[in-house]
């Protein structure tokens, strides 16, 4: 018996489900901050509001750890499910012996910072909010939101801490533009809107291609039933851009005109626009197509090597 196998039982038996669950716990923690760390690097100054109670300069807001506003929805969607992503993808990096506790704590762990950023955040918007109806309305929506990350943080996790490559496949295609958003937002924290290269915008929307590609030629397409997670990858990787772009137009523009017929009838323009042949999906989609297809071209390749060596070395030289 080797070293490793003789060593094992010992491991198993020093870590209790207990430890593995703190352990958890405190990856997860971890990543859950690491998803919000490029709005922490910031300084977190709560983004200015419209329906503030008293006029304050930019740097007199309030520390918030969320940027709460109507305006920064989808980076809140960003940096909420990259955490919620993170501690799923660290639990199927990690692998332990006994998983459902490092599951549960991992996810306990992201969630509980989410949570606690939430609590803090949302105190310190209504203690600053001005009274009256259009005040309500506005915590609300932002709480439920809020709230709606959170649920797909979780969501994501389960899935990128799946053992099953389908689910994990899945999770990538759900995850490619959210966390590409917050890549951005890193560049943002660091240079601020302003001084954004160029050359952001435009590498950033292939990203996401590139992620769902990879993950499409990892996942691969035996069993046949598989091709469901390419076709589900795809059209993620299709309409999710199209959701960003008309949820960040219409809260962005419109959320305070207290119309909501005609902010739903915006979001439906919108939302056909991009996802119509003018909106520039199709690119983005033949190309994680594309990187998908080779992917699996340079795996079977790498298999009938493999195979081919296998048996030359079972051969043996010839006389």
């Amino acid at each position: 018996m080797s070293l490793p196998e003789q060593t094992r039982p010992v491991e198993r038996a020093r870590r209790t489900p207990a430890k593995v669950a703190v352990l958890g716990w405190l990856l997860g923690i971890l990543a859950g901050l690491l998803g919000l760390a490029p709005w922490l690097i910031t300084g977190a100054r709560l983004p200015l509001q419209n329906l503030w109670g008293t006029e304050v300069l930019p740097d007199r807001m309030p520390v918030s750890l969320l940027p709460l506003s109507q305006y920064e929805l989808t980076t809140l969607v960003a940096l909420l499910t990259t955490g919620g992503a993170a501690a799923g993808l660290a639990v199927r990096i990690w692998n332990p012996v006994r998983r459902r506790p490092a599951a549960w704590g991992a996810a306990s762990g992201a969630l509980a910072v989410q949570f606690t950023a939430a609590v803090q955040s949302f105190t310190v918007l209504d203690g600053g909010l001005a009274d009256g109806t259009m005040a309500a309305i506005y915590f609300a929506g932002l709480l439920a939101g809020v709230t709606a990350c959170i649920a797909a943080s979780l969501a994501a996790f389960l899935l990128l801490a799946s053992r099953r490559r389908a689910l994990v496949a899945l999770g990538a295609g759900l995850m490619a533009v959210p966390a590409t958003s917050w890549a951005v937002e890193w560049v943002v924290g660091f240079v601020g809107h302003i001084n954004v290269p160029a050359a952001v915008p435009t590498v950033a929307r292939w990203i996401p291609a590139l992620i769902v590609g990879c993950a499409l030629a990892w996942c691969g397409l035996r069993p046949a039933r598989l091709a469901v997670v390419w076709l589900a990858d795809l059209a993620l990787l299709w309409v999710v851009p199209a959701l960003f772009t008309s949820v960040s137009y219409v809260l962005g523009t419109r959320v305070l005109a207290g119309d909501v017929q005609e902010m739903l009838l915006m979001s439906r323009q919108i939302l056909a626009a991009t996802l119509g042949p003018d909106g520039g999906a199709l690119p983005t989609v033949l190309l994680a197509l594309t990187v998908g297809l080779a992917g699996l071209g340079i795996r079977a390749m790498a298999a009938r090597r493999r195979l081919g060596n296998l048996f030359g070395n079972q051969a043996g030289p010839t006389p």
